[in-house]
């Protein structure tokens, strides 16, 4: 069905695997079409409560593909509005949890930002080297990347085009966690299942939330997040999950 992707589910969760180990997953308009199309599919499915965005080989995805790029101008750029296929991926209500395998560098560090959780390998690379091409990130990397980390550290990428470890991403806020090489899949998986086994409108809900810090003043996140709370009461998985805290048993969420 697709070309440079590979996706499979496993109950609740979903995968999806850049596929193009010889270009180290580099990232094209085809690749974003499949994985937009993909991923629009499994948000739309009720029996999906988490996505996982993974690579094959020795790359979560090492960047844009810059022969598709270099023969590019303004005006084709603008026209087709490049790269927003990437803006309708981000916006996905469904979970998303980035296991970032190797490098991801570029569009591949900012498509990893536009997920949820980033589970790294130990053995993971990251980075904005698009200085040293003669261009800025695109996809978003100067804004997320920013907000990940703080004004310092974003300049400091961007501008030296440097590489970092996943320990050093750790430590800077950019990702979640990091696990042994062998064991991200399994690590991705254990943390996929366990988001996929809430109620998926309340997942929904909770990440909505934590997104409106990043987007406006506290007072506005703070009303926000009220109107979401208040609108769970009477809800089904509002009413099994406080009933089975009050019997001392575990929640039997519909769906899920």
């Amino acid at each position: 069905m697709f070309d440079t992707i590979e996706t499979e589910t496993d109950g609740r969760v979903a995968t999806i695997r850049f596929n193009r180990p010889d270009r180290l997953n580099a990232l094209n308009t085809q690749v974003m079409e499949e994985v937009l199309e993909a991923a629009t599919g499994f948000d739309a499915d009720p029996g999906i409560g988490c996505l996982i965005l993974t690579g094959k080989g020795r790359a979560f995805a090492a960047g844009a593909d810059i022969g598709e790029l270099a023969v590019q101008d303004y005006t084709s750029m603008y026209a087709s509005n490049f790269f927003a296929g990437w803006d309708r991926f981000a916006g996905l209500r469904l979970p998303k949890l980035a296991a970032v395998n190797g490098f991801a560098l570029g569009g591949g560090c900012e498509v990893a930002m536009m997920c949820d959780i980033i589970l790294a390998a130990d053995s993971a690379r990251f980075g904005q080297p698009e200085i040293k091409i003669g261009c800025i990130p695109g996809i978003g990397g100067t804004q997320r990347l920013t907000r990940l980390i703080g004004r310092a550290r974003a300049m400091d990428l961007i501008l030296t085009g440097r590489m970092i470890t996943a320990p050093e991403a750790l430590q800077m806020g950019l990702i979640s966690r990091v696990v042994p090489a062998d064991d991200l899949a399994e690590a991705a998986m254990t943390t996929a299942r366990e988001i996929a086994g809430y109620p998926r409108d309340i997942a929904m809900m909770a990440r909505a939330c934590v997104n409106m810090a990043e987007q406006g003043a506290l007072e506005s996140g703070l009303r926000f997040e009220r109107q979401m709370y208040h609108a769970l009461y009477g809800s089904d998985a509002q009413q099994e999950g406080m009933a089975a805290f009050l019997e001392k048993r575990p929640p039997r969420f519909n769906g899920a």
